[in-house]
């Protein structure tokens, strides 16, 4: 009977009232696939800091969020911002982890990067099939100069589930009134034309493999995809490309504090050289959680994240959040984020 009392105490000592141990030092996530590439470094780099592993599964925004709704995994990634209510509905919080940019990105013969000029108004028609053809007037009166073919354009989108098709539907529906009318956007919409490819990878590939396509991914993708990028004229007129700098400039006037649950959207923003189709990529994790350890085992991740992660994101050409505004997370998170009533975090 001592016996059993003895190894009853140290389940208590070893898992407490606050959930089960960390298991084998690793947290699985699962989602947008437009932070991947940033979300792998910092994950490597932080196991051979902490020897806590990430599992990240990169399978789209609408994958991640029904995840982490379905609590299989301990934190989700998403795109495209919950709004308050289904936050609420799903007791998730979410909180933004880095900034980036969507860029159009062509295979078009002779055609360099950053030499092809759209508008909105032609991208969205280009999408909606109602512009077919490269050299069409519309395309070559902003691209005086430029040698484009009389061949027909291959529209490329994204199959599954997507943050950054929710970004870049989102920019076509604020630019392009048809686009509004007939598509609208979202994680997934009905695609007026074109060919699907599932995942930001499935998209550059397909732009790399088929002549006189166009798609759309995340910049980090392009890069290293070596695919070549459209400029873009934004919404004080001027034409821009994607960039560190063009990519700051469209988040500079972003309200987080005052933007509920966080939901910031940053595409079609005003300024001279803020890139049109920017946005955050954003967290989703449990406010109350069951398993105590690795919900804080999240948080120390991300909050490791904030701290030494900034160089990391600039390196892959995100642009990492401002320490007040990790700050503001953080205060959310030892606010709402609670365990068997305790809050999970404290710094």
């Amino acid at each position: 009977m001592k016996k059993i009392t003895l190894i009853l105490a140290l389940l208590v000592m070893c898992f407490g009232s606050s959930g089960l141990a960390l298991a084998e030092n690793l947290i699985n996530g699962a989602g947008a696939t437009f932070p991947y590439p940033l979300y792998s470094k910092w994950a490597y780099e932080y196991a051979k800091k902490t020897g806590v592993k990430l599992n990240y599964q990169s399978i789209g925004s609408g994958g991640g969020i029904k995840q982490i709704k379905a609590k299989t995994v301990d934190f989700g990634a998403s795109d495209a911002p919950l709004t308050v209510k289904d936050l609420s509905d799903s007791d998730l919080l979410q909180f933004p982890m880095a900034i980036g940019g969507v860029v159009p990105v062509v295979n078009i013969k002779g055609v360099q990067a950053g030499q092809l000029k759209l508008t909105a108004d032609v991208l969205a028609d280009i999408f909606l099939g109602k512009i077919t053809k490269w050299n069409d007037k519309r395309i070559a009166a902003i691209n005086a100069g430029l040698n484009l073919p009389d061949d027909t354009i291959t529209v490329v989108h994204r199959s599954d589930g997507s943050g950054t098709t929710w970004i870049f539907t989102n920019y076509l529906d604020k630019a392009n009134a048809d686009w509004h009318s007939k598509v609208g956007f979202g994680t997934a919409v009905n695609w007026p034309a074109g060919v699907g490819g599932k995942g930001n990878e499935g998209v550059a590939t397909y732009v790399k493999r088929i002549k006189n396509s166009i798609g759309y991914v995340e910049y980090a993708y392009a890069l290293q995809n070596k695919l070549v990028h459209t400029k873009l004229q934004n919404k004080d007129k001027n034409f821009v490309e994607p960039s560190m700098e063009t990519f700051t400039a469209a988040a500079s006037g972003a309200d987080w504090k005052g933007t509920p649950g966080f939901a910031v959207i940053l595409t079609d923003q005003s300024g001279k050289n803020a890139w049109p189709i920017a946005g955050a990529t954003f967290i989703l994790v449990q406010e109350n959680p069951t398993n105590c350890a690795n919900a804080k085992a999240v948080l120390q991740f991300f909050d490791w994240a904030y701290e030494n992660g900034g160089q990391m994101a600039k390196s892959l050409d995100y642009v990492p959040i401002p320490k007040n505004v990790a700050q503001i997370m953080e205060d959310a998170w030892a606010k709402k984020i609670k365990c068997n009533g305790a809050p999970v975090w404290t710094k």
